[in-house]
């Protein structure tokens, strides 16, 4: 077996991390297939990330129909990790593998992967469409998970804010909160996920009549 190959699978997390540094620094398209398999169930965020740094080395006519392919695979892992090294490769030929399947899928870690490809990749004037698709997620799973997806939707900026303004009116408080959550990261990029989000479940609680002088003493 190739050294190289063999190091990536090594024990050792910091072996495997100093072999994903050599294969991106000297990059061998030989090593693409070695480099994908091994994101699929690499432990170690570290060295994911460096494994995802060396497969944006590589020629993206290679890397990228690579990893389409990886993104129909079965462990969520490989999806997320695929999902995540299209993003940072940035080629929006790749667009059309960010399918819906994969914007709500029932794996958090790939959603929240997939949203994040989908902002980075959708074609000019789809901006609003991705919108409205990623606002049916609103009000899903925990406060780490809210977040991404509000990053998400803020990066469309001003696609998505008539879509969030219909979701502030939502039947669900949890979607109503969430939407409040990303108007506020909309408006302001430096927002806090946890004040804007407690913030947004206050003015749900509170009701549509509230207004803050009211509160004032």
């Amino acid at each position: 077996m190739n050294p190289q190959v063999s190091a990536l699978g090594a024990e050792n997390p910091s072996t495997r991390l100093q072999a994903a540094l050599a294969a991106g620094t000297r990059p061998e398209p030989a090593l693409l297939d070695a480099l994908v398999a091994r994101c699929a169930v690499e432990p170690d965020f570290f060295v994911r990330d460096m494994l995802t740094w060396a497969l944006t080395r590589l020629p993206r006519e290679i890397t990228v129909p690579r990893l389409r392919a990886e993104l129909l695979a079965a462990p969520a892992q490989a999806r997320s990790q695929a999902l995540h090294t299209l993003s940072k490769i940035g080629d929006r030929d790749a667009w059309p593998a960010v399918t819906d399947a994969l914007l709500h899928d029932r794996d958090d870690e790939v959603a929240r992967a997939a949203w994040r490809a989908a902002v980075a990749l959708v074609p000019h004037g789809e901006e609003q469409s991705l919108a409205v698709t990623l606002a049916s997620e609103l009000g899903r799973g925990d406060r780490t998970v809210w977040w991404s997806l509000s990053q998400a939707l803020a990066a469309l900026g001003d696609a998505a804010e008539p879509v969030l303004s219909r979701a502030t009116t939502h039947h669900d408080p949890a979607v109503r909160a969430h939407a409040h959550a990303t108007t506020r990261l909309l408006h302001d990029p430096d927002a806090e996920p946890g004040p804007a989000i407690e913030e947004a479940k206050r003015i749900v609680a509170l009701g549509p009549d509230w207004r803050p002088e009211e509160t004032t003493a």
